[in-house]
């Protein structure tokens, strides 16, 4: 595994849900705050999104937008004033139809995909956590295609009944996350993460640790990893991931450890050898301390917070 992508494991929970919608005239939705993470996509025309507490977005076609917090915000086919926030239909009932006004013949208006993505927040790698509370990637020609490829069939398969697409489009909205984040971090002027993977000494080391959490790493061994002196090592990593480079190895060691209690039935013998720990007290210990509480009493927590979403 690499640091994107465990980063997205370590919160994901269930399948992303998403819908295509059309519509034309006057509308204003809201959607309510949400655990997890919310995303649009413009197909044809425009439409404005006004997240909480934050500026107006125009969105034209081809734009991609991720909310990776959850949060609330309206959509609209113009600029919204307070009065129409008020007014907001809620985004479940107008997706029912009794809000948006659809075109008979299937034109005009604006086209797009709505979805969300269910995100367990207890335990949160840093690169998530800074992410900003919109991030909004404009069309533009020849940005992105990896991105603009997974919109195009998204919305192919969102917009007929094909043979698979139970199958697929799960799949596209994972690669669509992926893309997003990658796309963010490739054109990021602050925030520490996209700088960390970056780094060739931080991201070398990165990416040894997250492939093989379990092995028995030490500074020396990492820095040879690496292909640097320890000292550099050391430096370079601290001063971009805050935190030197076992205290990372232990933190991440625990997260993927909850990770592990709250996505399979495995035993807690089982899960520290995974995780690098060689005995069952141990991994609990080392634990508790971390977060301040069992691994037992995670899971059951975890398995609520699944089994509520």
């Amino acid at each position: 595994m690499d640091v994107v992508s465990d980063a997205i494991s370590t919160v994901r929970l269930g399948r992303p849900s998403s819908s295509r919608v059309r519509v034309s005239g006057s509308w204003c939705t809201r959607l309510a705050p949400y655990d997890g993470a919310g995303f649009h996509v413009v197909l044809e025309g425009g439409c404005w999104l006004l997240p909480d507490g934050g500026a107006p977005v125009s969105l034209g076609a081809g734009d991609a937008v991720l909310l990776p917090h959850g949060t609330g915000h309206v959509i609209a086919d113009s600029p919204v004033d307070a009065v129409a926030v008020e007014r907001a239909v809620p985004f479940e009932r107008w997706l029912e139809g009794t809000g948006p006004r659809r075109p008979r013949d299937g034109s005009g208006g604006v086209e797009m995909v709505c979805g969300k993505y269910r995100l367990d927040r207890s335990r949160v790698h840093p690169l998530m956590a800074e992410l900003p509370e919109v991030v909004h990637l404009p069309n533009r020609v020849g940005s992105h295609p990896e991105l603009r490829a997974v919109v195009d069939l998204l919305g192919r398969e969102l917009g007929e009944a094909r043979p698979g697409s139970c199958m697929a489009v799960p799949g596209l909205l994972d690669l669509f996350l992926i893309y997003v984040l990658r796309s963010w971090m490739a054109e990021a002027t602050a925030g520490a993460w996209p700088a960390v993977l970056g780094d060739p000494v931080a991201a070398a080391a990165l990416r040894a640790l997250h492939s093989d959490p379990s092995a028995p790493w030490t500074n020396d061994r990492l820095a040879t990893e690496a292909g640097v002196s320890r000292p550099t090592l050391a430096r370079r990593f601290t001063t971009l991931v805050g935190r030197p480079p076992m205290a990372y190895l232990t933190w991440w060691r625990l997260t993927l450890a909850a990770t592990l209690l709250r996505d399979t039935p495995d035993p807690l013998a089982t899960i520290a050898r995974r995780v690098g720990y060689g005995t069952p007290y141990a991994l609990s210990h080392a634990f508790s301390r971390e977060f301040g509480i069992s691994p037992g009493r995670y899971r059951a927590e975890a398995a609520g917070r699944v089994a509520a979403g």
